[in-house]
């Protein structure tokens, strides 16, 4: 999984007065929980951009002077109206340490129920996933080539050694409809099979 850089400073002050300030100042306060003690700190919002404001996921480098932690992203409060970043939770991960995160879902292929005019709906546009750091996607594919119309992709055809699905057996990530135009040109059809020839002798 790629990883994102995030250079920073320690906060020695954790008061709502000091974080007013850093907000004021353009800083995102930050906390990055998983070590022996949690770890405060600060860093300008503009870093945080590649990693927020992204559909795809990453890991974090967090780089405080001299100190180095490996992280990913686990909880964001924003403001409700101008969507400004209000603070970042992290955790620190280990190279001997599974982690849990969500990754996106990447489709590739060609179903042959869309080519009939079925309609590709994704049910599942992240799936939650738990494997070392080193083993970690950028993203799980789904391969939509053998859906015909009315099938579904269920999550265990995308199952893997390298990481485990968090999800139930009978999930759906993905399936063609029946589109409306589809659905009445069959009932039409059926119709035009069921109908009396004309001029037919009885």
């Amino acid at each position: 999984m790629k990883s994102i850089t995030i250079k920073g400073s320690e906060r020695e002050s954790v008061g709502k007065v000091a974080t007013k300030a850093l907000r004021n100042a353009g800083a995102v306060p930050c906390v990055l929980y998983g070590g022996d003690q949690p770890v405060h700190f600060a860093a300008d919002e503009k870093a945080f951009k590649t990693l927020v404001y992204t559909p795809n996921a990453h890991t974090v480098v967090i780089e405080l002077g001299t100190k180095t932690y490996n992280a990913i992203l686990q909880d964001i409060q924003v403001h409700p109206v101008s969507d400004r970043i209000l603070h970042i939770d992290f955790f620190e991960v280990f190279d001997n340490k599974e982690i849990t995160m969500e990754v996106p879902v990447k489709v590739t292929g060609v179903s042959p129920g869309v080519l009939l005019g079925g309609v590709l709906r994704l049910n599942q546009r992240k799936l939650k996933v738990k494997a070392l750091p080193k083993n970690l996607p950028d993203f799980v594919e789904a391969d939509i080539t053998p859906l015909e119309m009315g099938n579904k992709l269920y999550v265990t055809k995308l199952a893997s050694d390298k990481y485990k699905l968090l999800h139930p057996d009978n999930t759906v990530v993905a399936q063609v409809r029946i589109s409306r135009a589809a659905m009445k040109a069959a009932q039409e059809a059926a119709k035009a099979a069921k109908a009396p020839v004309k001029g037919k002798k009885k």
